[in-house]
């Protein structure tokens, strides 16, 4: 074998490692639960918990460092400026640092230190999200860095047009946020259409269908409504029931009837057997994945960005959103909408999962913060509904106003409404299933 052939050979095993091996890291760390001093979770959900642990007392700290930053940001970097929502959620971000100082000092109003207002907000959202987004960053490198993520996306080509009315590199986005984040799926999604690649329909299928939170976001909902005992259970259903209610809402206004016209359509797949494409194109993508330290390095810079712009935005908008729930009527108004959705499975608590639902258009949290105490399948579909229904104005909204895809809000709110009320009529009967 000759030098050249040698470096073929060696390449070829590092990719094989990397797509193989380092994929499967990623699989342990989000989807094997492994049992460590009684508990039985997912091990970054134990890493996480350990990391708090150690942190003690400046676990609050470190938040409170997190949401100051992230006020502070958007002055610094000049992005409040750039339009009438940024500068909205430039104000918000410092009115959450507000609230967190607050929080961590005792001090202001009586009525926000209620163990349900500020010091639950904190303790148990901020805190957690804080710790597992930039934690989680590192892990969800493996499975997005190394081939793993286009190796799906090969696969699954086949059925993205008859069912959802998008080419088939679109599964990468929708992975993309399932495994990275909505900001992730979000810029994959806006790049791909100002190329021309996706037609104005096509993204905006995307951005509103596939572009949810995130795996580690998801561990939050679940550890918030003591759902992790059947994380896989929830994790799996919550997917399935995403991707089906954006399969029936592709057939309905507004989506329905926007500009389906594209200049780079997607070329048809090869002759090579599909499952033999997906493994090269998942090698290929390893092969020229960066080192695994500059990857690692790189990954918790995004999260710590990521947690910073988020943070100040859950803890303003979250609480406002429990104020508004609890010292005003709007959510249960609001939720009279929902409630034929949840009445007609005859459960106790459909009232109560209706209104919480509709809080979700301001916080995707707070439908699991509100039905934290509920029963079973009340919680069990209330955590799918927080990420089912996909659009919140704290963060997911803004987002794809951000974008170039034409999608306005009150396009964006109708979307919002057909998706909760599909995802409630889905939802509960699998949580009666998974109760079962």
């Amino acid at each position: 074998m000759d030098q050249s052939q040698a470096g073929v050979g060696a390449s070829d095993a590092l990719a094989r490692f990397r797509l193989l091996i380092l994929s499967a890291i990623g699989i342990f760390f989000f989807f094997i639960p492994i049992t460590i001093a009684g508990k039985s979770t997912i091990p970054l959900d134990h890493l996480v918990s350990q990391v708090k642990v150690w942190l003690g007392d400046g676990v609050a700290w470190y938040a409170l460092a997190m949401i100051v930053a992230g006020a502070a940001y958007p002055f610094i970097s000049g992005q409040w400026s750039q339009s009438l929502t940024d500068k909205v959620f430039s104000v918000l971000k410092i009115l959450g640092a507000a609230a967190a100082v607050m929080a961590v000092t005792g001090t202001g109003p009586e009525l926000l230190h209620t163990k349900d207002m500020l010091p639950f907000l904190f303790e148990k959202l901020v805190i957690s999200v804080g710790l597992i987004v930039p934690i989680g960053a590192v892990f969800l490198s493996f499975l997005v860095s190394y081939g793993l993520l286009e190796l799906i996306g090969i696969l699954v080509q086949p059925v993205m047009r008859p069912i959802w009315r998008t080419p088939g590199r679109s599964a990468i986005d929708a992975v993309a946020s399932f495994v990275g984040s909505y900001s992730l799926g979000l810029l994959i999604t806006n790049r791909v259409y100002k190329s021309g690649q996706y037609s104005a329909k096509e993204a905006a299928i995307i951005a509103t269908g596939f572009s949810t939170v995130s795996a580690t976001f998801m561990i939050i909902v679940a550890k918030t409504l003591d759902l992790m005992p059947v994380w896989n259970l929830y994790f799996w259903g919550t997917l399935a029931i995403t991707f089906i209610v954006t399969a029936i809402t592709v057939h309905l206004p507004p989506l329905r009837g926007m500009d389906e016209s594209v200049s780079d359509p997607e070329p048809e797949a090869g002759s090579d057997g599909r499952l033999h494409t997906a493994y090269q194109t998942g090698m290929d993508v390893a092969r020229q994945a960066p080192s695994l330290g500059s990857n690692v390095l790189s990954t918790i810079k995004d999260g710590l960005l990521m947690t910073i712009a988020i943070l100040p935005s859950i803890m303003s908008v979250g609480l406002i959103g429990l104020l508004v729930a609890k010292y005003t009527p709007v959510f249960e108004w609001l939720g009279y909408l929902f409630y034929p959705f949840t009445a007609i499975w005859g459960i106790e608590g459909a009232k109560e999962l209706a209104q919480a639902s509709a809080s979700g258009l301001a916080e995707m949290f707070l439908p699991a913060l509100l039905l934290r105490d509920a029963e079973f399948v009340v919680r069990m579909a209330a955590g799918v509904i927080c990420v089912s229904s996909v659009l919140f104005f704290s963060a997911s909204i803004p987002c794809i106003l951000s974008t170039s895809i034409p999608l306005s809000i009150g396009r964006l709110v109708v979307v919002w409404f057909i998706r909760t009320a599909l995802s409630l009529l889905l939802a509960v009967p699998f949580a009666m299933l998974v109760a079962g």
